[in-house]
């Protein structure tokens, strides 16, 4: 074992977020690295609203590690109707958890943040030094300058104290047991849901948002989630790292492909009128893979096939 890498046998390790779509993939992954699933703690917010910062000094007691995933979170709809909600229900949720956790002596926190974080016209491949070169964009910028901030805070701790806090940033994730409901989902579920709406109701067309041009980088919940467990057993520093796969596909592309994995033959009408969003996302992966060796297995074309046929089957 390395100098800075965590043993997850006897650990405590409690998971927020960890009843959710990613915190479930993360908990399989935690036990296949070594960790007890006994030991494993997941709070869920009808009985610990982290924003409560008691609830907060109470689920960190006693733990060893804290992988904190619980995020406000959902796609433009939510980002332009909600956020004010997404802003501070994303910074005190992390600015408290992170403080009771230093408190409460907790020897690794890991930060799971967003590249809404990344400025609106970041070099592609955004690297992970351009973070703070410019604003968010305008659709997200109130959540991504939230998660931003616990980075901030992290660092601070990391300096004055010498708390071991990591902060990682998965890009657009996607996978089985994501969330598809079209008030709240990111675009993978929301198109899928779209396209099966169509066929069930024998509609020839469907209409997508904006105009198909910007792209996006997606990846497998199951590569993230051994993204996040590697970087907990294996990564103390300072500065955040990427987790993705390096590759962008347009939305236009996107939708040409789910249609033909979906078997819809419909004419797709572009919503100019709605917002695009940022105008491209791709992630410099190389820090992950120098720092602890991450690198993405599932291809998109496989998952996005994982992902139809888990949607039909639970639809």
């Amino acid at each position: 074992m390395t100098a800075t890498e965590v043993s997850l046998s006897n650990k405590r390790i409690l998971v927020t977020g960890g009843a959710g779509f990613l915190g479930r993939r993360l908990i399989q992954q935690l036990c296949q690295a070594g960790a007890d699933l006994s030991k494993i703690t997941v709070p869920r917010s009808r009985d610990s609203d982290l924003r409560t910062l008691d609830n907060c000094q109470r689920v960190v007691d006693q733990q060893d590690v804290v992988i904190h995933l619980a995020a406000h979170v959902g796609g433009i709809g939510l980002n332009r109707e909600k956020p004010a909600e997404l802003f501070y229900d994303n910074l005190i949720m992390g600015a408290q958890l992170i403080q009771a956790a230093y408190q409460a002596g907790v020897e690794k926190f890991v930060c799971v943040g967003t590249i809404c974080a990344y400025p609106k016209f970041t070099p592609v491949p955004f690297k992970e030094d351009d973070l703070w070169n410019g604003y968010p964009e305008e659709t997200n910028a109130a959540y991504g300058i939230a998660k931003k901030a616990l980075l901030v805070q992290l660092q601070s701790y990391r300096q004055q104290y010498g708390f071991d806090g990591i902060y990682l940033l998965p890009v657009n994730l996607y996978g089985p047991e994501d969330n598809f409901d079209p008030r709240s989902s990111h675009v993978i579920p929301a198109l899928i849901h779209k396209v099966h709406e169509a066929q069930q109701r024998g509609d020839s067309s469907i209409p997508v948002w904006g105009d198909g041009s910007p792209t996006r980088e997606f990846l497998y919940s199951d590569d993230a989630a051994r993204g996040i467990v590697m970087g907990t057993q294996f990564y103390s520093s300072p500065e955040p790292v990427n987790l993705g796969t390096g590759s962008e596909i347009s939305i236009k592309d996107l939708i040409t492909l789910i249609c033909e994995l979906m078997e819809f033959e419909g004419e797709i009408v572009w919503e100019t009128d709605k917002p695009n969003g940022q105008p491209r996302r791709c992630l410099d992966t190389e820090r992950a893979r120098q720092a602890f060796g991450f690198v993405a297995e599932v291809g998109f074309r496989e998952g996005l096939q994982k992902t139809i046929a888990w949607y039909r089957q639970h639809s």
